[in-house]
Order: C-alpha cells, then sequence, then structure tokens
C-alpha cells in the first residue's frame, strides 16, 4: 500500500474546518483583491481560506510560544520573531490572489496584526543586466533573480530588524522601479509569493553560507492546477491585459495592443510554450512536494482539493 506524507481533504472537508471562526472580509472588500481574471466568491473565502487562516492562526501562537519559551531559557527578554510563510506556484495559478486574501484574513485575527506581502518580483534583477546576461527569455527563471539580495532580505526580517526594505516591481513597465522601495516595519507575518520561493539548488551555490530561501519558511503553501488550465488562464489574462493595461503607452507589453484577437491568442499561446511551461516543468512543479500545503484547482480556478502535510 502506497503512503503519502500528506492528508487529504475535499473542499467540503476542509470547509467544515473553520469551526466557529467568523468571516471578517466583506464583498466589497473581496473586490479589491481580486485578481485581473480572476474571481474568487466569498463562498471560496469562507470555506478554504477562513479555515487555512485558523490553522495558520494556530501555528503563529504555537511559534510565539515556542519563541518566548527559548528566550526564557536563555535568560533574554522575549523577542518578536516574524512568522514567515511562502507561496509558490506556476505563472497563472493564482498565487497573488490567494496571498492577498490571505492577508487580509490574518491581519484580523488579534494576536498578529501587522501582516506585510512582499513578491519576489522585486528581487528579478534589472532589465538591463538581464539583456547584458541574454537573460531576458529565461525572466521568471532561478538565474533571473538576485537570490542573495533576497536571502540578505529574509536573514534581516528573521532577526528582527525594525525596517527592512526590498525593492519595488512594475508590471506595467515590466522591470524593478530605480529608487523606490517597499519597507516592511515590525511585522508580525510576512508572506513572501514568487514562482521561485520553494525552489533550492540555484540559491545553494549564489549564496556563500548555503541557504535557501524556503530556510526561512515556518509554513509554505503551493497552488496547483494543470498544465492545460494553466496555459487557458494565462491566456485569457493576456486577453485582458490586451484591452487594458497594453493599451497604456509606458506598459512595456505596448505592441501587443494592436494584435487581432487571433494573433494575440497565438502569440500568449508560444510565450507559454516557449517559457512560462518549460519553467513549470524544469523548476517549479518538482517543488510542490516540499509545500506545507498544496491548493489544488479545478479548471474554473475553485479549490477542489487540499494536501496538508503530516510528516
Amino acid at each position: 500500500m502506497q503512503t503519502s506524507p500528506y492528508l487529504s481533504f475535499t473542499h467540503e472537508e476542509w470547509g467544515r474546518l473553520r469551526a466557529a471562526t467568523p468571516l471578517t472580509l466583506t464583498e466589497s472588500d473581496l473586490a479589491t483583491i481580486q485578481g485581473i481574471n480572476e474571481r474568487i466568491s466569498l463562498a471560496e473565502v469562507e470555506e478554504i481560506f477562513l479555515p487555512l487562516s485558523r490553522l495558520l492562526n494556530l501555528r503563529v501562537a504555537a511559534a510565539q510560544h515556542l519563541a518566548m519559551v527559548t528566550d526564557t531559557f536563555l535568560g533574554k527578554p522575549a523577542a518578536k520573531i516574524p512568522y514567515i510563510i511562502g507561496m509558490a506556484g506556476s505563472v497563472a495559478a493564482g498565487k497573488s490572489t490567494a496571498s492577498r486574501v490571505l492577508q487580509a484574513l490574518l491581519a484580523r485575527w488579534p494576536n498578529h496584526p501587522k501582516v506585510d506581502l512582499i513578491t519576489t518580483d522585486g528581487f528579478l534583477l534589472p532589465n538591463q543586466v538581464l539583456e547584458a546576461r541574454s537573460l531576458m527569455q529565461r525572466k521568471g527563471f532561478p538565474e533571473s533573480y538576485d537570490l542573495r539580495r533576497l536571502v540578505q532580505f529574509l536573514t534581516e526580517i528573521k532577526s528582527g530588524a525594525p525596517a527592512v526594505e526590498a525593492p519595488k516591481y512594475s508590471h506595467l513597465l515590466y522591470d524593478i522601479v530605480p529608487g523606490e522601495m517597499q519597507v516592511v516595519r515590525n511585522p508580525d507575518i510576512v508572506i513572501v509569493e514568487g514562482l521561485n520561493v520553494l525552489q533550492t539548488g540555484a540559491s545553494r551555490s549564489q549564496h556563500p553560507a548555503h541557504v535557501f530561501v524556503s530556510d526561512f519558511f515556518d509554513f509554505s503553501i503551493y497552488v496547483d492546477a494543470e498544465e492545460a488550465d494553466l496555459e487557458n488562464w494565462y491566456v485569457a489574462r493576456f486577453l485582458v491585459y490586451r484591452d487594458s493595461v497594453f493599451q497604456k503607452e509606458s506598459s512595456y507589453f505596448h505592441r501587443y495592443a494592436f494584435l487581432n484577437t487571433e494573433e494575440l491568442l497565438r502569440t500568449a499561446a508560444q510565450i507559454w510554450r516557449e517559457i512560462n511551461l518549460v519553467n513549470l516543468r524544469e523548476n517549479i512543479l518538482g517543488t510542490r512536494d516540499r509545500a506545507h500545503l498544496v491548493l489544488e484547482k479545478a479548471p474554473d480556478h475553485s479549490v477542489r482539493r487540499i494536501r496538508l502535510r503530516k510528516i
């Protein structure tokens, strides 16, 4: 009999683990944090993300107690150590929306009201550097990130630094914004979202202390879906962008605003196959089983199954 390190739950089974946790998000709250082509319902928040926030609240409390016990043993004042959550998955899987929903729910628990969200896009190398290294077609692959800087950022967060800066990334410009920073100040929880957060190997060679990004995580989540669904979602998002973001002259992808639907579909599918699908298969999918929890999505973007690591 084959065994699994995970406990598996259907949508309904997981929803019952909410217990009596009240739903504190409203429809108007949800409207501000949804993805551009991903509509998550309040029922999904209640049945999937509310139980997850309850689980994480319990784990944060346990981690805070353990830290206090250690400080007591060492005979020093209790120090506030942020709890770090990693959110991984493919392009178009819905990581960003899941992260924002989780951030909003966790911030409503009384013992950890300060929840920051950081995306690893800010730790991509600037386009000028990527072009010099012939890596523009590998953007999002492990070698396109400044992993030393990301590891240093997480080191400072876990060390309790009062203020830590992360570079800002513009999806409109498709590049790092020079001189602009996101400042994380005394957080209770930090959610780190990105393609590469559970990857190993590259960070081992790029950091002299041989530290992985995931070494800093107290809990990790992988948003999973079938390849065909991911491609459909990516192409659908590309269509939405053509009629919105791509219309702006400052957009890096402004040239796509003038493509007809057939040309755009063909272009989006080509980008998916030649870049995002390759990255998924080579670098991202293999990290799925390293996550503490896996959210398996159906073709309509709803979560149909949850797997929680038991060992």
